[in-house]
């Protein structure tokens, strides 16, 4: 009974926090049925209603502020105190939850996530993917990997170190019919696989030589939000792809794929992992903070407040 009780009091709060049920039942690992019954559940037992829903938004009642607002503080301690008995465990286990944007999921998880697994199989990490910038304390994360001038100044960082680029790439086949590149304005010439961004808009290839940056609004015959999509586009002749070396370096190696315009892409800032700074931090959260700085060497470091001109998101949606 108190286990049922502490579940629907998580899921008001993670509900009224997500201000949408799906999103709420994603975050809590169940289905949106089960949440929805779970919350009528709560609000027959407590004789009122918690929630105003319509087919488009959930918000508060008066009284379900009420009750948010009394709950927070003592479902907190709760979690504090689960943390600390976590915290002794002397063999890391339980889910690790990490905020990320798709392209550093993927430069990370062959160099990071699968060795970590491999080295502790008793962890389960939970990578959620998003082309936005969020408040991973709010959002119930653990830890969140953004490039480093992205992080929040009051969170803690660890540098990841690796190199990251952008890289122009192209099969040689259509580089044989349409000619190669030697300056970003020649790309008028040529088709060029257009990217999405998360806000909808077209994401304007950058590059930078000398001081100069200049951004190309690139046209080509595909748009695309999907890196996979890319590749096989890219590797099909159909035109020019912008994409991180990190996800390409295979087809390069191979032959399949050859870079252009490589003096207009310096390289990029690094990722970082951060965190917040916890009293009683998980033997799992331990380890994972270990395991990355061992095979970084960098140190845990503030951050420097992200300055106005910094992007409201990454700009690296593959």
């Amino acid at each position: 009974m108190v286990q049922s009780s502490l579940t629907e009091l998580e899921a008001v709060l993670v509900i009224a926090r997500r201000g949408k049920f799906r999103s709420a039942a994603l975050e809590l690992g169940v289905s949106t049925t089960a949440l929805s019954n779970a919350v009528a559940k709560l609000e027959r037992t407590l004789g009122v209603r918690l929630f105003n829903r319509t087919t488009r938004s959930v918000s508060l009642t008066e009284a379900g502020q009420q009750f948010v607002a009394q709950i927070a503080p003592a479902m907190q301690n709760i979690h504090d105190a689960m943390d600390a008995a976590r915290s002794q465990q002397s063999k890391p286990s339980g889910t690790l939850r990490i905020n990320t944007f798709p392209t550093a999921a993927r430069e990370i998880f062959s160099s990071l996530i699968i060795p970590f697994l491999r080295a502790y199989p008793q962890v389960h990490v939970d990578i959620v993917t998003e082309g936005r910038l969020v408040d991973i304390v709010a959002g119930g994360y653990d830890l969140g990997v953004r490039r480093a001038d992205l992080v929040p100044a009051d969170m803690i960082a660890l540098p990841l170190g690796d190199r990251r680029r952008n890289v122009v790439v192209a099969t040689p086949r259509y580089l044989e019919m349409r000619g190669t590149p030697m300056i970003p304005q020649d790309l008028a010439e040529h088709s060029c696989l257009r990217v999405r961004l998360p806000n909808g808009a077209i994401h304007r290839w950058p590059f930078e030589k000398d001081g100069q940056s200049i951004d190309i609004d690139v046209q080509g015959a595909i748009t695309l939000d999907e890196a996979s999509l890319a590749r096989t586009a890219v590797l099909a002749s159909v035109g020019l792809a912008l994409a991180m070396e990190s996800d390409v370096r295979d087809d390069i190696e191979a032959g399949l794929l050859v870079r252009v315009l490589e003096d207009w892409t310096p390289p990029l800032s690094p990722l970082s992992l951060y965190y917040p700074s916890r009293r009683n931090p998980t033997a799992a959260f331990k380890a994972f903070i270990d395991f990355a700085r061992r095979r970084s060497g960098g140190d845990d470091t503030p951050r420097p407040p992200v300055g106005p001109e910094a992007p409201a998101a990454d700009v690296q949606p593959l």
